[in-house]
Formats: C-alpha cells, structure tokens, sequence
C-alpha cells in the first residue's frame, strides 16, 4: 500500500498505465555511416507512432472543437513530405542523429513563419517548435501522453499532468490518476475533482515497479493506492466501494432542492466550471448558476487566442444553458505558471510573485479589451459578472474601468448591441484584504479566491505537497483574512462570494456561510455534498461556530472544533 493526498474522493478499480515523462534531450554526435539507416528508420517508426497517436487522441474530441483543429493542423505538418525529405536527407547527408535533424528542420521551419508579414502565421512558430519536441521525445522513446494506450477502466500515473493535457485527456475511459507531485490546491487537484474522478497526488509509487497492465486499487477515500491486491482486500475494498456509491445516491434527494438551513437562511451556492460541457451538467447537481468560469481554460489548447467573435459566441451559449441564472465569468487568469500554446509567456524565476491574472492583462491590453468587448457584446442577451483575478490596489481597478469605458465607446460608436455588466474582483492576495475598502465604491461584489489567498498569505506553494499539511486553507490566519474581506464587503453593502476550493470542504462550508458570506462556489463534483452539509444546519448556530472558530489560534485547536457537531 501506498499514501498520497486524496484530492477527488471515491473508489477506482483498474489497469495501471504509467505515462512517462517527456524526453526532449539531442543527441549531437556525428553519426557512423554503418548507423544511417538505422537511424533513418528509428525516425520514421517515431513519426509514425506519433500520428497514430494524435489520430487516437482526435477520435474522442468534437470535430468542432480547437482541440479536434490543433490536432488536425499537427497531423498535416508531420503529414508533409518535403518536411519528411528535409530530415531523412539531414541524417544521410550531414550524419545527424534523427533528434537532432528533426529539431533543424522544425526550427526552421518556424523561423521561417516568424519572419513572414502575418500575425497568424507568425503565430504558428512555437505551435512548430512544440511539436517538434514531442517528435523528439519520441525518438527518444518517451512519447508522454500516449493516449493509444488507454483503455477503459484505466488508473494513470505519471509524474505530473499540466492543465493542458489534462483538457485532452478520454475522461470516460479513466477510472483513477495517481500523481508524483502536487497539493490539494494545485491545478490538476481542481480539475480532477471538477471532472469527479478519484485522484491520489504526491504519491510516491516510483518505487514499487509498478508495471504497465498491473491491477490496482486507488482508494481517494483513505489516501491509498494498492497494487496487485489479494482477494481478501479486493472484497474489502469492493464493499467499501458500494458503501460510497449508497451514500453518493443519497446525495442525490438534495439535487432539486434549493440551499436553505434548518431556520430559513438562503444560501446561494454556484458552480466553479471551465468549458460548455461542464455548464451542460449544472442541472444534475441543481446548482444556483456559475461562480467561477475559467475563461483561460478556453485557451489551454487553442493555436490563439479565441477573437472577440468566437468569445462572444462561447458567453453567448453559456447564457442559453443557464436560462437566466448567475454567470460569472473571471478575465484571463494567465502569467508563466501555465504553459499556452497560443501565447509566447516568457519565462519568470518565480511565475507566482510574476506577471500573472490581471498584471499580465493590462501588460497587454489587447487581450483584455477583445474579452471585454465580447463580455459586453454577450451581456445583451443575459445578465453577466464579471470579476478580474490578481486585483491589488485601486490604481488597477481605474486602469481596468478606463478600459471598459473604452470598449462601451467603441461599442456604442459602432453601434454595437451591449448590456450592463456588474463588475468584481477576486480577493487573493493579503494586500486586496487590505486595500479592499478604497475599491468597493467601483465594485457590485467580490469573491474570495482562497487557493491563491492561502499561498501568498502563507507563503506556501500552492503545488507543494509537503507544505500542504503545515499550511491548510482552512488555518485559523486565512480564516481571519476571509472574516475581514467579508465583514468590509458588507460594511459597504456589497456582495460577497467564496469560489476557492475551501468552499467545497462540507466541514469549512457551513462555518464560511456563518461568517457571513453570500454565496458559496464550489465544483461540480462537491456540490450535492456541500448542499447536504449546510442544509442541515441552523444558521444561528453556525454563526456562533463561526465566532467560536475565529478564536482558535493553532491549527490542532481548530481541527478539533471543526470535528464536533455544528
């Protein structure tokens, strides 16, 4: 048995696949002649497991899709037979290695687009580039993602998965994902618990020479993973497992009902999303609308940035799915800590403290104005929010609305249809908590962001998992800053939200909504947990819980009273 951090709770029974990790080292010396046709073939059984493996990869995506179109443009590229001839004759005539002739061919052919007079094509170089490694990488036997092998009831474990392969990934046919790395608030622990798939990271299984086919047992519940289990542990597990899928039925007598306590108190509870087909699942779960849409989430595998167009179009069928309930959009919440195939991010020595959320977007304010203009544009047909990520002082709040009132110019001088937009931003770092007050005037709510607020109030790595359980979100110096934004909103008769993954914890949820605050937003896959957990409390009470719990000053002190019956 193996431990790790259970970041998305339930039982997964499966195969292991282990995915490893790129390898996009070059080999650059001189070949023997003995060696070129060896190496000439080495190339081209790479190259074709490559498209075998993107055309894999395409079959289980909409052909409407950005990810369908970035795969089809990668497969026309590896598809060229001038391109093909470039690398064969680099490694017959120059004796190069087949890594090292690919990576000469591929980065001249993106200099090559970066010199020509079109932002598109310009654009398409480090698309060339990054395509490129992963042909290296399989030359060199380490393909990654390898999505050929994947088979239904799967449990993949790999050192880490980046947001951007996880948007690839054939969900239906993963039971389970084991990690090397990672935290309880790190990117790909949301996203697993958004998609509801049981998930162990910082789980150290490197030693146990697990191999590919093995059968595995990954119980999120306990933070276990077990490998090869005998059949008295098989049966122990499988009731366990059916325990669980009784409670999670349970669950379900909540789907249609509205978040009440037990004395009235209305809560409203949203949904934390990143694409339409999560918002196509709302009603499943009965949730109040969307609290958090992660609009970089859109962009995570696109060749660019969507146009202000396709952005209108995207805000526009989330409108007609939520049939008039909230909508909450945040601005692009991008910087060096997530790689983007679209964007060229410079590299940053520590991309958290860096040009990241709305730093980055007033750094490049084009981005910024075709998401607001499309904000805008969609606003006509349904009432949106708008919130923006990173907010730290008032002279960025008037950087952000000298932009809107720019676009609502442009708009109205063009004659463009647009509505009213209320207007937030997300509280995530100690100096928001602190200027909160001088920016409320200009803001109809806000909403705390506890994974990031945790981090930089703590300074802990949000993707650290040692720091994990010296530093939780729930520890009483956060639970002070969340009480103070809190009671500042209010003082100012603005709203005030939650969308940090402490508010999809049923132990913290009750005692947030006793602080105060208005709206809880949580993933998709805690939300029948979370209604459950509050509506069976009295408001009054939680609101003593709440006082009670803002005395604690250890973390033991406060588990313990957070452990007794609210």
């Amino acid at each position: 048995m193996i431990k790790g951090i259970a970041v998305s709770s339930g039982i997964a029974f499966g195969q292991a696949l282990k995915l490893q990790p790129y390898d996009n080292s070059l080999d650059y010396r001189l070949l023997p002649f003995s060696k070129i046709s060896e190496e000439q073939q080495n190339f081209r059984d790479a190259l074709q497991e490559l498209v075998e493996s993107l055309q894999d990869a395409g079959k289980n995506l909409s052909r409407e899709s950005d990810n369908y179109q970035l795969i089809e443009a990668d497969l026309l590229l590896l598809e060229d037979e001038e391109l093909i001839h470039q690398i064969i004759n680099s490694i017959r005539e120059l004796q190069f290695s087949a890594s090292a002739a690919v990576e000469r061919v591929f980065e001249h052919q993106a200099s090559e687009l970066e010199s020509l007079n079109d932002d598109y094509l310009a654009s398409r170089a480090d698309d060339v580039r990054g395509l490129g490694k992963r042909l290296i990488s399989a030359i060199n036997g380490t393909l990654g993602l390898d999505l050929s092998k994947l088979q239904n009831d799967t449990i993949l474990l790999a050192q880490d998965i980046t947001p951007a392969e996880f948007a690839i990934l054939p969900l239906k046919r993963i039971s389970g994902i084991v990690l090397q790395t990672g935290g309880l608030n790190s990117h790909t622990a949301i996203l697993a618990k958004a998609a509801g798939i049981p998930a162990l990271l910082s789980c150290h299984y490197q030693d146990q020479k697990i191999k590919n086919g093995d059968s595995l047992i990954l119980d999120a519940l306990s933070g276990e993973l077990h490998v090869k289990p005998d059949e008295e542990l098989q049966q122990i597990l499988e009731e366990k497992y059916f325990q669980e899928a009784i409670r999670r039925q349970n669950l379900l007598a909540f789907k249609d009902k509205p978040v009440y306590t037990t004395d009235h108190h209305k809560v409203t509870l949203l949904a934390n999303v990143g694409n339409l087909n999560e918002i196509k699942h709302l009603s499943d779960v009965g949730a109040d609308g969307i609290g958090l849409f992660r609009t970089e989430f859109m962009v995570m595998n696109a060749k660019k940035i969507p146009d202000e167009q396709a952005q209108y179009l995207l805000y526009c069928n989330a409108l007609q799915s939520l049939e008039g309930n909230i909508f909450t959009i945040r601005t692009l919440d991008i910087g060096a800590d997530k790689e983007l195939p679209s964007l060229s991010l410079d590299s940053e020595e520590n991309p958290a403290l860096g040009l990241r959320g709305i730093r980055y977007c007033l750094a490049h304010p084009e981005l910024l104005r075709t998401q607001l203009r499309a904000v805008l544009r969609a606003s006509y047909h349904g009432p949106i929010r708008l919130m923006f990520p990173m907010v730290n002082h008032v002279e960025e709040i008037d950087q952000i609305f000298a932009m809107v009132a720019r676009c609502e110019k442009e708009l109205h001088e063009e004659e463009m249809l647009f509505g009213e937009v209320s207007y937030g931003i997300v509280v995530e770092t100690p100096a928001a908590v602190m200027n909160l007050d001088s920016m409320l005037d200009r803001l109809d709510f806000v909403s705390i962001g506890t994974n990031d607020l945790t981090q930089y109030a703590m300074a802990a790595d949000r993707t650290n998992p040692s720091l994990n359980k010296d530093y939780p979100s729930f520890s009483p110096a956060i639970l002070k800053l969340v009480k103070m934004t809190i009671d500042t909103a209010k003082s100012n008769n603005v709203r005030v939200a939650l969308c940090g993954e402490l508010a999809s914890d049923p132990q913290i949820a009750p005692i947030l909504v006793g602080m105060g605050l208005d709206e809880l937003s949580v993933s998709l896959g805690s939300m029948l947990e979370i209604k459950s957990a509050i509506c069976q409390c009295e408001y009054k009470q939680l609101k003593a819980k709440a006082k009670e719990i803002l005395t604690h000053n250890r973390i033991e002190s406060l588990q313990a009273s957070l452990s007794e019956n609210t």
